[in-house]
């Protein structure tokens, strides 16, 4: 009695003109041979550009006002996200509040199909029309195979169907199926300025200059002199001179009073 591997559905084949494909249910065998292609279609591209202006920095969270007027609340901001500004990375903790944001997303689109092979070979050793098949494979075993409607096989350059196959018949099978995919890749590029510097202030502004007060100069001290050992000669004998002589007619005018008094009380009591 042979021995009959478990099977796998295998698809009905795809090959154009005079090829003839077998769909068969391939076991994880090795003799499957599988060759695999893939075929890309043009990639379509869509740019989101976002653009913004730092209003307030905090650790690693920084709040942003959009375009539109909304606020944008970032948390926990990678050291590792940086922005370009003037060919120079810019990390969350050298970014500076006024600082303009431009953030472009680019997402590309690259349809494709991938075209999977797998080609089996064997001779005949039972077929039972029109469903099914067992094939003796390079290995020496046998594996059973289902064969779709309508399905034609090529034997030695000529076109049969399962009810001409025979045992002894040596036939190549193939699946091919193509599964359509889509690969989206995303590219995202942020850029920035820096705040412009406060501006200079106006000639007919004056300008206050805060200046410390500057420390007193030290006090000398002159020293003591010695006092003189005879007082300097500071005034003239005239004063005194007049002095006495005012006192000597004031005396002399008084003796004349008192002589005329006596005078005049004498000649009354004669």
């Amino acid at each position: 009695m042979m021995s009959i591997i478990r099977s796998k559905q295998l698809l009905s084949g795809l090959l154009g003109g005079s090829v003839i494909c077998l769909a068969l249910s391939l076991s994880a065998t090795a003799q499957v041979q599988t060759q695999k292609t893939e075929a890309h279609g043009p990639t379509a591209r869509e740019v989101k550009v976002e653009r913004g202006e730092i209003v307030y920095i905090n650790g690693n969270n920084v709040v942003i006002k959009m375009e539109d007027g909304s606020f944008r609340h970032f948390d926990n901001v990678p050291d590792s996200t940086t922005v370009m500004v003037d060919g120079k990375p810019v990390n969350i903790h050298s970014a500076k509040v006024g600082m303009k944001v431009e953030k472009q997303t680019i997402m590309s689109t690259t349809p494709k199909v991938i075209t999977t092979v797998e080609t089996v070979t064997g001779k005949v050793w039972h077929v039972t029309p029109p469903t099914t098949v067992i094939l003796t494979l390079e290995n020496g075993e046998n594996q059973s195979f289902k064969i779709p409607n309508g399905q034609k096989f090529m034997v030695d350059g000529q076109e049969k169907d399962a009810w001409g196959l025979k045992k002894g018949m040596k036939i190549q099978a193939q699946r091919v199926t193509e599964v359509p995919e889509t690969v989206v890749t995303q590219e995202v590029k942020r850029t920035g300025k820096m705040p412009p510097p406060p501006p200079e202030p106006k000639a007919d502004i004056p300008i206050l200059v805060a200046t410390a007060p500057a420390a007193p100069a030290p006090v000398e001290t002159a020293a003591a002199e010695p006092a003189p050992k005879k007082l300097p000669k500071t005034a003239s004998d005239f004063p005194l001179i007049g002095v006495l002589g005012a006192l000597l007619c004031a005396v002399s005018l008084t003796g004349m009073a008192i002589r005329k008094t006596a005078a005049l009380l004498f000649s009354a009591k004669a």
